[in-house]
This record gives structure tokens, sequence and C-alpha cells, in this order.
């Protein structure tokens, strides 16, 4: 089959989102695929979104394969007659997160934005022979605001023979980008709190030079500058492998997260639980506390709570790192089931 894969980006930005289109094209091709990756910049600017909304729906993409795959919005508005949804958001600040501090403010004219990019987005799911999303979280969304029945079909990770598991240390382990929302700061503040010798070691790129700097102050202003390792870079993947092999366990804690994260698959890859929080969303579909993690409420002394626990208690902290490993099998998180899903 000739697919092709559509979606949207910010330049100059790298993540889930990339990783999500570029790991399928890998598997497609393994699987005896022609594949086309087709990528379209896409930035979230109230002034002239549904100007590049009608850029996209105007490109017809019909005699382009045998299979149109969207991810990242807005591609779904490609047109195609044969198109497949691998949905992983909305347009978040003009559905769930609306009326949040950061979400436009709710004019007249940002209201009437508001309404014509939900109806838009209505239009052109309804027109997918098959909607499939990266989690429960993101398949509730769209049937509450737009209607639309979509089938959770979880993202697995690329080559997670990388991941392997060489004990259990001293060291809560965070991978991700450093943004306010994926709550690092959060961690550092509950490592005021903990009882035990645990450490943090807190890796990926901050969102802005200023933001780095906000970490690094936090860090020093409560004195935990011996506990707690920040390196304000985006690791290699061996690095990440080699990290995660000697960790304690891993912990994600973003708010209100789509799906469980890459970060909490290479945790269970490497045979490490997660502690993760009651708000943060799609984790909570990997994540059963007590079982392959501690699920902590978000505040500092419960999240020192968590990581004192696993501390004192490495058996525990090994069982709940098998329950995870295991946990990728009960949710079918395998490349295999994804293609047959995504091509048939």
């Amino acid at each position: 089959m000739k697919v092709v894969l559509a979606s949207t980006f910010v330049p100059f930005i790298n993540g889930g989102a990339r990783f999500i289109v570029e790991w399928l094209e890998e598997k497609l091709l393994e699987h005896g695929h022609e594949v086309e990756r087709f990528y379209l910049p896409f930035i979230e600017t109230p002034h002239d979104m549904l100007d590049q909304i009608a850029a996209l729906r105007l490109m017809d993409l019909s005699q382009a394969g045998d299979r149109l795959i969207a991810f990242r919005p807005p591609a779904y508005v490609l047109r195609h007659p044969n198109k497949v949804l691998w949905f992983i958001h909305h347009i978040r600040a003009y559905y769930d997160l609306w009326g949040q501090p950061h979400s436009p403010d709710p004019t007249p004219h940002n209201l009437a934005i508001r309404q014509t990019l939900m109806d838009l987005d209505t239009r052109a799911l309804g027109e997918a022979q098959k909607v499939f999303t990266n989690s429960q979280v993101v398949s509730d969304r769209l049937s509450a605001f737009n209607g639309v029945a979509s089938q959770p079909l979880y993202p697995p990770i690329y080559k997670p023979e990388r991941f392997r598991c060489d004990g259990y240390g001293d060291e809560i382990f965070v991978v991700c980008r450093v943004e306010p929302h994926k709550r690092q700061a959060l961690l550092i503040e509950a490592m005021a709190h903990v009882k035990t010798d645990v450490r943090l070691r807190l890796c990926g790129s901050c969102s802005s030079p200023a933001y780095a700097r906000v970490i690094e102050d936090l860090i020093a202003s409560l004195g935990v500058q011996d506990r707690v390792i920040f390196e304000d870079r985006w690791i290699s993947e061996d690095e990440k492998a080699d990290m995660l092999a000697g960790a304690l366990a891993a912990a994600y804690l973003p708010h209100d997260e789509d799906s469980y994260g890459y970060p909490s698959l290479e945790a269970a890859h490497s045979m490490k639980c997660v502690i993760t929080t009651t708000d943060s969303g799609g984790v909570l579909e990997l994540v059963e506390h007590g079982r392959n993690g501690l699920v902590a409420e978000p505040d500092p002394v419960a999240l020192a709570q968590a990581m004192d626990k696993l501390y004192r208690d490495r058996k525990l902290a090994e069982q709940f790192g098998q329950a995870n490993f295991r946990r990728l099998s009960e949710l079918n998180i395998d490349w295999d089931h994804v293609v047959t899903a995504l091509t048939t």
C-alpha cells in the first residue's frame, strides 16, 4: 500500500508529535508499505489560524497514495478519499483549555474563532474512514466536543530493545521537555521534604533560557543542589537508556496530559515504575496506583512521601517496575498491532 503520513509541526520544535510520525514511517516500511512523509508548518496564532487551516484545506491529495494517515491538528482537514486519523490532540486552547489562564480571552471575536474552528474540525473529522486516538482521554474529548466516535490506539516507542534494567539505585529519573505544565518544579519542591537520601535527576531542554533560570534558581533557593541534578539539554537515546537502567524509578507528572507520554513507556521498558499525580490525565491509563507505580496528589509533601517509600523499599520498586513492563502487553502497546489497525 502507498501511504501518505501527514502532520503539522512548529519549526525547530521536536517532541512526541514528530516521533509518532517518524517511528510509524519506519514500521510501515518494515511491513512492506511505500511511505511518503508530509509535514506542514502550523502555528496556533489567533489572527491567522483560520487562514492557515483554509490553506491546508485547499490541498487536494486525492491522487497521492492509497491512504492518508493524519496526526497533529489540523492535518485532518487535508482532502483524501481514504483518510484515517491517528488523532493526538485538539488545538487545546480552544477546546478543553478554553477559559484557563493561557487561552485566548473570551471576546466576541475569539468566541467566533472558537466556534468556527469546532465546526471545521467536526466536518473534517467526520470525513475519516477510521478515527484512532493516542489515549482514552483524547477519545473522550472527541466525543464530548465533536460528537465523533474513536478508538484508542496506544503509540509504542521506537527500538524498545535499547532499554534495560541494571538494578534500582538512588535516583528518581525525569526526562521530558522542561516546561511549566510538565511540572519539574513540583518535584524540586518535593525534594525539600524528603526524609531519605533519594536523589532527583532532571533531563530535557527548556522551553526558554528564562525558564531554565527559574528552575536553577528554585533548586538554589531550596538548598537542594546536592540532591537534584538538572541537565538542560536534549540527552541522547543511549544516555537516556543508561540513566533509566540504574534509576530507582521514573517520575512523569504533566498537568492533564493527552496520553501516557513516552517517558512512561521508556520507564516500563526499563522495568522501572512511575511516580505521577492524580491530575496527570492520560498517564493514569498506564499507571495504576500500588500496582505499577505511585499516584500522588499534586503536592510536594505527597510526592516526597512517594519517593521516600520507593527508596526505603527497593523490593517494592522492583515489583512495581516488573508490573509496569507487563502492563505494555495488557494494553497491546505493540507496533505490529498499530500497523495492522492503520492499514486494514
